[in-house]
C-alpha cells in the first residue's frame, strides 16, 4: 500500500491562491491560465490517491480492530469460566474439609470403640487367669456332671474363643477402613489445592492478556482517528484545489469570450449583413451539434444488441439525483450517507433488483460486459487502493454516478483524468 505525502498539494494550494487572488489574473495568457488547471488537477488526482490509500488503511484498521475485539470476547469469556470454574474449586475444598472433619471424628470414634474392644478383651482374660488360667478340655470333661454339660462348657468355651477372634479382625479391619478413608481424603483435598494453584495462574495470565489487548485497541484507535484526520485534511485541500480550478476556468472562460458585437443603427445594409452574418454562424452552430448528435446515436446503435435501461434499471440509474452531495460515509448504505457500494446496492434496491453491498460481491453480480459495449444501467469498476475497490452506475455519455469519498454522491466523467486512469474495464449487468 503507498503512502504519498501530499505536501506538493499544500504547496500548490499556497502558491496557486496567492496568485488567484491578485489583480494580475486577467493579464495572463490563456496558456498561463490552462497551465495551471491541469496543475491544480494534478495535483487533485494525487490528493485523491492520497484519500483512497488512507481509506484503505482506515478499513484495514476495521478489520484488525473486528478481530481483536472477537479475541477481546474470547479472552473476556475464558476469564469468566476460569472464575466459574475457581469458584465451583473452591466449593469442592470447602466440602472436603468438611468430609476430612467429619472422618477425623468418625476415627476418633472407632479409636474409641477399638479401645473399648481392648477392654473388654483384657477384662475377658483377667477373668480367665482368675478361674484358672488355661483349662483343658479333659478338665472340662471330669468336671462335667452330664454329657450334656459337657457339650454345653465346649459350646461355651468355642463362643468366648470365636467372639473373641472376631472382635481383633473387626479391629483390624476398622483400622484398614479408617486409614483408607484418610489417605482418600488427603489426596482429594490435595488435589483441590493444586487446581487452585494453577486456576490462580490462569487468571494472571488472562487478566494479562486482557491488558495487551486493551493496549492493542487503544493503539489501533489512535492510528484510526490519525487517518481519520489526515482524511480530513486531504478532503479540506481538495475542497481548496477546485475552489482554484473553478477561478482559473473563471478567468479561461473570460479570456476566450468573443467581444461585444456593435451594431451601427444608422447603417441598414451593414445591419441586414450582420444578421445575415450571425445566421450563418447559428446554421454553422445547428449542423455541428447535428454531426454530434448523429455520431453520438451512431455510437449508440453500434450496441443496440442489448436492452436499454427500463424500468428497475432507468429507476436504480435516477435513483441518486435527488440525494446528490449526500456526504460518503464508510459503510453507508442509505440516504442519510453511502459508500461506493453502499450506494449501488441502494440505488439498484430502489428498483425493485437486490445486488450485493460490497464491492466483491458487486463484482460478480450479473453477467459481466465488454466495456466496449456497456449500456447505461450497468455496474462500472474502478482500481483505487485495490481492483474493484470503487463502482458506481453508469449514466451514458462517459459519465457515472456513485458515492466519492471527496464529493460525496456526485456524477463524475470517467472518460478523462482521474477516473479514466482508474477505470479497469470491469463491467456487469444486471438486465
Amino acid at each position: 500500500m503507498k503512502k504519498t505525502l501530499v505536501t506538493m498539494a499544500t504547496v500548490t494550494v499556497v502558491g496557486l491562491s496567492s496568485v488567484f487572488f491578485t489583480d494580475h489574473a486577467s493579464a495572463e495568457s490563456i496558456d498561463d491560465l490552462k497551465d495551471k488547471q491541469t496543475q491544480i488537477q494534478d495535483e487533485r488526482e494525487t490528493i485523491k490517491a492520497n484519500l483512497s490509500d488512507a481509506e484503505a488503511e482506515i478499513a484495514d484498521l476495521l478489520i484488525d480492530l473486528d478481530k481483536l475485539n472477537d479475541e477481546i470476547d474470547r479472552v473476556n469469556k475464558a476469564l469468566d469460566e476460569n472464575k466459574a470454574t475457581m469458584v465451583k474449586n473452591e466449593k469442592s475444598i470447602t466440602e472436603t474439609e468438611e468430609r476430612v472433619d467429619e472422618l477425623e471424628a468418625e476415627i476418633k470414634e472407632l479409636e474409641e470403640a477399638i479401645e473399648k474392644r481392648f477392654d473388654i478383651l483384657k477384662e475377658r482374660a483377667v477373668a480367665y487367669q482368675k478361674n484358672g488360667g488355661n483349662i483343658s478340655y479333659l478338665e472340662v470333661l471330669f468336671g462335667s456332671q452330664n454329657f450334656m454339660d459337657f457339650i454345653s462348657r465346649v459350646s461355651a468355651i468355642n463362643k468366648i474363643t470365636d467372639s473373641d477372634a472376631e472382635l481383633m479382625e473387626q479391629i483390624d479391619a476398622d483400622k484398614v477402613q479408617v486409614e483408607e478413608k484418610q489417605e482418600e481424603v488427603i489426596a482429594k483435598l490435595d488435589e483441590l489445592k493444586e487446581m487452585r494453584v494453577e486456576l490462580e495462574g490462569m487468571e494472571k495470565t488472562i487478566k494479562s492478556q486482557q491488558a495487551q489487548n486493551k493496549d492493542k485497541k487503544a493503539k489501533i484507535k489512535d492510528k484510526e482517528a490519525a487517518l481519520v484526520a489526515k482524511v480530513e485534511d486531504l478532503e479540506v485541500k481538495d475542497s481548496e484545489l477546485a475552489s482554484l480550478e473553478r477561478d482559473v476556468r473563471q478567468n479561461i472562460d473570460e479570456l476566450t469570450q468573443p467581444a461585444p458585437e456593435v451594431r451601427v443603427a444608422s447603417n441598414d445594409t451593414n445591419a441586414g449583413s450582420s444578421n445575415n452574418n450571425n445566421s450563418t454562424s447559428n446554421k454553422s452552430t445547428n449542423n455541428n451539434l447535428s454531426t454530434v448528435s448523429k455520431e453520438e446515436s451512431k455510437s449508440n446503435n453500434s450496441s443496440s444488441s442489448r436492452p436499454a435501461a427500463s424500468g428497475g434499471i432507468q429507476t436504480a440509474m435516477n435513483a441518486g439525483f435527488a440525494h446528490l452531495g449526500t456526504p460518503y460515509v464508510w459503510g453507508g448504505k442509505g440516504p442519510g450517507g453511502f459508500d461506493c457500494s453502499g450506494f449501488v446496492s441502494w440505488a439498484f434496491g430502489q428498483g425493485g433488483i437486490s445486488v450485493p453491498s460490497s464491492t466483491g460481491g458487486l463484482a460478480g453480480v450479473g453477467t459481466k460486459v465488454s466495456a466496449s459495449n456497456m449500456q447505461p444501467g450497468d455496474i462500472v469498476f474502478f482500481n483505487t487502493y485495490k481492483t474493484n475497490g470503487h463502482v458506481g452506475i453508469y449514466l451514458g455519455g462517459g459519465k457515472f454516478i456513485g458515492a466519492q469519498n471527496s464529493t460525496g454522491l456526485a456524477v463524475a466523467d470517467m472518460s478523462s483524468g482521474y477516473w479514466a486512469d482508474k477505470f479497469n474495464g470491469h463491467v456487469r449487468s444486471v438486465r
